[in-house]
Formats: structure tokens, sequence, C-alpha cells
């Protein structure tokens, strides 16, 4: 595991992929604009805890988070008054998003701040507009006050069930977050604090893990294993333990003709490992 990944997993955002380049070229990126990353994905709310987890792996002193799904609360109004004439000019209103964009600015001009606007879907396209408009020139207006940014402190997350307007995009470094973890571990007996012992039960893992397309993060791995060790005596539980632990499980896999003997094989290993004399195979729906 990377800095960044133990980092990440403490705030919730646990993967076996690697992030570590994708944050390079974003804070080692142009700042002759607002530095953007725009988190793509096929699991909207696990792009939500990746921008939260990176944002304080960072430990950036202020990170301020906006869901444009949320409920809208009455905007502020502020009247305006034209002084010269004593007559009352347009109000404006200060909808949520205006607030959150004006306090990141505000805290940029100091110290290091995230601005996470979230399921941008929801945002009319004038705001994604808006928000291009905002990352080049690092100037928020509403009506006739501007707030400006540090283009040096800012870092904004955008994330968007939708693609982003296309211009946001382009001035955007984009990632994308994937379901579960993909990329493939070698994990020992030591990795996990055990003997070698538990190497053949590991292994038969894999062959089950394989034909699951999946591969566990280093905790979820750890429970399982855990299990091993104190309730996995059959099939049935083995099929919890993988689907109750690890994400991004096919059931139809799980129940699948292909897993039988994998299954099978697992069971025994797991029968020699833990001593009994009989482990019982089931079939069971989860």
């Amino acid at each position: 595991m990377t800095p960044l990944q133990r980092k990440m997993a403490e705030s919730g955002f646990e993967s076996n992929d690697i992030y570590d380049y994708h944050v390079r070229c974003l804070l080692d990126s142009d700042v002759n604009i607002i530095r953007c990353m725009n988190i793509e994905g096929d699991s909207d709310r696990r792009m939500t805890a990746f921008a939260n987890a990176l944002a304080y792996a960072l430990e950036f002193p202020h990170v301020l988070y906006y869901d444009l799904t949320e409920t809208q609360v009455a905007p502020t109004v502020i009247e305006v008054r034209d002084e010269d004439r004593g007559c009352r000019a347009d109000d404006i209103e200060i909808t949520p998003l205006e607030r959150v964009v004006s306090e990141a600015c505000a805290f940029s001009e100091g110290e290091d701040t995230i601005l996470i606007l979230d399921q941008l879907q929801a945002a009319d396209f004038k705001q994604h507009i808006r928000l291009y408009h905002f990352l080049k020139s690092a100037q928020w207006v509403i009506g006739d006050a501007a707030y400006t940014a540090s283009k040096r402190h800012l870092l904004v997350f955008l994330i968007s069930e939708l693609p982003l307007y296309h211009s946001l995009q382009k001035i955007s470094f984009k990632v994308w977050v994937k379901t579960a973890s993909k990329r493939a571990v070698d994990y020992k007996p030591a990795d996990f604090g055990l003997g070698d012992d538990i190497r053949e039960v590991m292994q038969a893992l894999s062959e089950v893990f394989v034909v699951l397309h999946l591969v566990p993060t280093c905790s979820e791995y750890e429970r399982i294993l855990h299990d091993v060790q104190t309730h996995i005596r059959d099939r049935e539980g083995l099929m919890h333990s993988i689907y109750g632990w690890t994400e991004g499980v096919d059931r139809s896999l799980l129940f699948s003709e292909k897993l039988k003997v994998p299954l099978k094989k697992a069971i025994h290993t797991i029968e020699e490992y833990v001593g009994l004399d009989e482990v019982e195979v089931k079939g069971v729906e989860i």
C-alpha cells in the first residue's frame, strides 16, 4: 500500500488501484487556471467516497462539499439599492452553490482549499458554463460582486453521473473510479500476520476469486481469512463471507456452475487447515 492509499483507506475509501500518478498530474498541472479533477466512474457514491477520502488524505486545511441533489433550501436574498437614486434595484439570490463557491474563494486566499461539487448532472447547464469560466478566470461573479480564488491554493473536484460540459471537461484532469478494485495483488500470509500453513487456503480462495473476476482489498481479504479461522465450515459460510465482505461481487457468478468445483476445493483446504474431519458442502440462497 502506498502512503496515499493508506491515508485514503483511513478516510473510508480502500482500493487496490493506485491513484498516486493521477494526483501528481493534478497537483503539478498548469496553475494559470484553477486545477480541477473530473471524477468519473460506474458507481456514483463510490466516486463521492473517493473525492472525500482524497481531499482528507491531501490534508488541506479546508474541504468544502456540496451535493447539488440535496433538497434546496430557500436562497438568501440580498437587497441591492442604488444609493444615488435612493431606489431599489434587483434583488440577488444567494443559492447554496453560490455560497459554497464564494466561501472556497475566501478560504483559498490564505490557505489550501478543496471544493467538492457532487452530482453536477442536477445543475442547470448554465452553471456548467459558469464553472468553466470560474476555473479559467478564478473569478466567481454574483450580481455585481466578484469573488477571486487563488489558483495556487484551490483545487476543485467535480462529480457527475452524466458528462460535463465539453469545455469544462477539457480543462479538467479525468480519473475513473471503478465499482471494485481490479488490480491484482499477490497477497501472502505474512501480509495478515499469519503462518505458511494457511497458504493452501489462500491459493484455493484465489481460484474462487478468479472465477468471480474479483480482487479483494487488503481489509476485505483479512475479514474473509478471519472467518476462515472462526466461522466458515461449509460452502454456505464461504459464500456468505465473500458476498458479505467484498465489494463488486457478481451474484450470478457466485451461484453459477463455474464456481462449484473451486468452492468445493476451497472448503476442502479449509477443512484441512482448521483440522475438521468433515465439512458440509451445500448450496444456499444469500
